[in-house]
């Protein structure tokens, strides 16, 4: 999402039209003079944040063979990603659709408006209705300067993260949510390109944060006893990375003693997402939440763009560029 506005003059200078004064003057040309005045005088139109970004994006965040990792650059392509969501989330999953989502078939929120869509595209597989080039994978991005103007992170609704961005005042945060991919595409090649694509994003803009939610199947924390208490005794975040969930939605996640734990088999329980973060170097915050809509229990991710690995740098670094 890029902070600067770029204008189109569409053949103007300086947004004046090039015809002579003369010719403008003339009877069959005075209704256009009109208008043309008009629209001088007229205040540009108010583009969303988000909407800018579309406008003034980089196309490809990152390449490999046919899979393409790009913003989404117009509501068609949205409307893309809501269905891949809903398939994932709904068809597959387990989340519980409204009378409003089953008719629409597609996963959309207030939120979807305001945030950046990375979209991971494969360019030899074609989507049966349209024609056009399938996508396969999507993240969402919601910048923090944008998500101040409007409802505030869409992670707000589980976990209060106000301590966290008040400590950190002069960072930049970036939410990450709604990921997810096909199955027959949830490989090493779509997971870096998304992580590609991501890391050129965060580079362009800067970002100091990364934040979200991540998700277990499943909404019984004892079942997920052991992967909870090992994220909670060896990956939970120091005080100053520190968030927890809202009050009323809080679920311990110290359900095991610390040496009870078996660390191969949490990690085997690990969502793939998760495990991920993790090997960036990300924290986990305290305590997690149940959400029942989505079927899942979800975990505060907080990932401060100094704490990752060099190594993970210098490979996505090399892979978008």
């Amino acid at each position: 999402m890029q902070g600067s506005e770029h204008g189109s003059e569409h053949g103007t200078a300086r947004g004046y039209p090039k015809q002579p004064l003369l010719q403008m003057l003339r009877p069959e040309n005075v209704g256009a003079l009109a208008n043309s005045a008009i629209t001088w005088l007229k205040p540009p139109p108010y583009i969303l944040p988000s909407e800018r970004s579309i406008i003034s994006a980089p196309l490809t965040l990152g390449r490999l063979g046919s899979l393409e990792a790009r913003l989404a650059q117009n509501k068609r392509d949205v409307k893309q990603a809501q269905k891949l969501r809903y398939k994932v989330f709904y068809k597959d999953g387990n989340a519980i659709a409204d009378a409003r989502t089953m008719l629409a078939r597609r996963d959309k929120d207030a939120y979807d408006k305001i945030c950046d869509h990375l979209l991971v595209i494969d360019h030899d597989a074609r989507s049966t209705r349209s024609g056009q080039p399938r996508v396969v994978g999507t993240f969402r991005l919601l910048r923090q300067d944008v998500a101040e103007l409007h409802h505030g992170f869409y992670t707000e609704n589980e976990f209060d993260i106000s301590g966290l961005t008040t400590r950190h005042d002069g960072l930049r945060f970036l939410e990450l949510g709604r990921s997810c991919v096909l199955p027959a595409y949830r490989n090493k090649r779509t997971i870096e390109l998304l992580w590609q694509g991501i890391w050129s994003y965060v580079c362009n803009h800067r970002f100091d944060v990364m934040i979200g939610c991540a998700s277990f199947s499943g909404t019984d924390p004892e079942r997920l006893a052991l992967p909870l208490s090992f994220l909670h005794h060896f990956a939970r975040a120091p005080d100053p990375w520190q968030a927890g969930p809202l009050p009323s939605r809080r679920i311990e996640m110290n359900r095991m003693a610390r040496h009870q734990i078996n660390h191969k088999a949490a990690l085997r329980e690990l969502p793939p997402l998760i495990k991920a973060y993790l090997r960036l170097g990300a924290h986990i915050g305290d305590g997690a939440v149940i959400d029942h809509q989505f079927g899942t229990t979800d975990v505060l991710i907080v990932l401060p763009v100094s704490v990752i690995k060099t190594r993970y740098i210098e490979h996505f670094g090399a892979a978008a560029a």
